[in-house]
């Protein structure tokens, strides 16, 4: 395995990828944190608590998890490239046993998700408190509860990159996997919070999960307060983590077992 893997880290480093990707976090961790953080969710619309009080941190490290389809995406990119361009062709010809190759390929997205993950909850951590300090404000969390939050949601980055690999394996199609990853991921799951029976499948949803990791429930919601519903009841932080893993793991297992019984073209 560990010229594959090897192999999958050079072709990762080889282009300018890995840079963009780690700025896409950068820009997304202290930039969407600090401009949110200096705003204020107080001055939000819908008004939210301030930053000196627990639920305005939440609220702020939250909106985080929104970003979850970037780095699926960048997974799903990953895989659907070579389709895209036949070089998976020659992979195969090269390693024609494909398990090896694909589990590679998660191996070495998982390691990037985890320092696209740290990239993005550093950053965001610098923003936030630096937007505290700029304000005056003392936030309503201890340090350490708001770097505890802002470490799972670095996992949970770590695992929708995984998770994006599993999917652009299954798909193959770039356009029809990038579709599928980043609509569903940026907006499907908070359709079905509108839809009264299907709602309370959202906490077992992996944008369900994420959003008990860092418990954020604001525009969940608020979503119910306009369609005069009950609020969505998540799963504990723990549940939240598990269900996350389970699904990445699913995906993982998908990836690995499908490719085999299939042409290539």
């Amino acid at each position: 395995m560990k010229p594959f893997i090897h192999a999958e880290f050079r072709r990762l480093l080889a282009t300018r990828m890995w840079l963009g990707t780690l700025l896409v976090a950068a820009l997304l961790g202290g930039g969407l944190i600090g401009v949110l953080g200096i705003a204020g969710p107080e001055n939000f619309q819908p008004s939210m608590p301030g930053l000196h009080t627990e639920a305005g941190v939440r609220a702020v490290i939250g909106f985080l998890g929104f970003t979850a389809f970037v780095p699926a995406a960048i997974g799903t990119l990953a895989v659907t490239s070579e389709y895209r361009h036949r070089t998976v062709n020659f992979t195969f010809l090269f390693a024609p046993d494909r398990w090896r190759v694909l589990a590679a390929k998660l191996i070495t997205y998982g390691v990037a998700g985890v320092v696209y993950g740290l990239v993005l909850s550093g950053t965001a951590a610098v923003a936030l408190f630096g937007a505290a300090a700029a304000r005056g404000v003392t936030l309503g969390l201890p340090a350490a509860a708001v770097v505890e939050l802002l470490a799972r949601l670095g996992v949970a980055m770590a695992a929708y990159t995984v998770l994006g690999v599993g999917l652009g394996a299954l798909i193959r199609n770039q356009v029809a996997a990038l579709c599928v990853v980043i609509g569903y991921l940026y907006g499907g799951e908070l359709l079905l919070v509108m839809i009264p029976g299907v709602r309370e499948l959202y906490p077992w949803l992996p944008g369900g999960a994420t959003a008990a990791l860092t418990d954020f429930t604001a525009v969940a919601d608020a979503l119910a307060q306009q369609l005069a519903g009950e609020p969505v009841q998540l799963l504990s932080p723990l549940a939240g983590a598990l269900i996350l893993l389970g699904y990445t793991a699913l995906a993982s297992a998908a990836a690995l077992l499908k490719p085999l019984r299939r042409d290539v073209a």
